[in-house]
């Protein structure tokens, strides 16, 4: 499997690990930075990997840094792209089966080596279910399709859940919740 792996310096030790995992395992690696552990922002190097599974450049991402969520919200900017913040086994392998992920996001300083390599294989090896599944991963496609247009996606939102557009701009209590 061709990988597409980019990190900020806070991730970088990590990447450099994984870098050395994947290759271990026969996946071809495009390292997209950072180069070393001096200060950098972590957007660029998390949208270039983005962009590399969109195209197509890679079948999977992996983005990391100090805790992983920017990076995830990073990739998750480039159209197509669902990145999963995964620090544990579980989140990995629900990623994968449920929402069809296909950029894993760590964070550095959160996840050790050792459980790195296992949410690693998780996340690689977890096959996507599909099934009732697809219909939410579509949903998610739909809106990310409908980008900044926020009477699109208002509109869209209601044809799922008539009303909830409405709902949200009221500040209406949620079903269950007081009035």
């Amino acid at each position: 499997m061709r990988i597409a792996i980019g990190a900020d310096h806070a991730g970088y030790d990590l990447k450099q690990h994984l870098c050395t995992v994947l290759r271990s395992f026969d996946h071809t690696v495009l390292d997209l930075g950072t180069d070393g552990t001096g200060s950098v922002d972590y957007p660029a190097y998390c949208a270039a990997v983005g962009r590399a599974v969109v195209r197509g450049d890679a079948e999977r991402g992996i983005v990391l840094g100090g805790s992983g969520q920017g990076e995830q919200i990073a990739a998750n900017k480039i159209e197509g792209v669902r990145a999963a913040l995964c620090n544990d086994l579980y989140t990995a392998r629900m990623a994968r089966e449920h929402n069809d992920a296909n950029v894993l996001s760590m964070g550095g300083r959160i996840v050790a080596p050792g459980l790195a390599d296992e949410i690693l294989v998780s996340f690689l090896q977890t096959a996507y279910q599909g099934g009732r599944h697809q219909r939410r991963v579509d949903q998610l496609g739909e809106i990310d399709r409908l980008g900044g247009d926020g009477a699109a996606i208002d509109a869209y939102l209601d044809s799922l859940v008539p009303g909830i557009a409405a709902r949200a701009q009221q500040h209406a209590p949620l079903q269950g919740e007081p009035s």
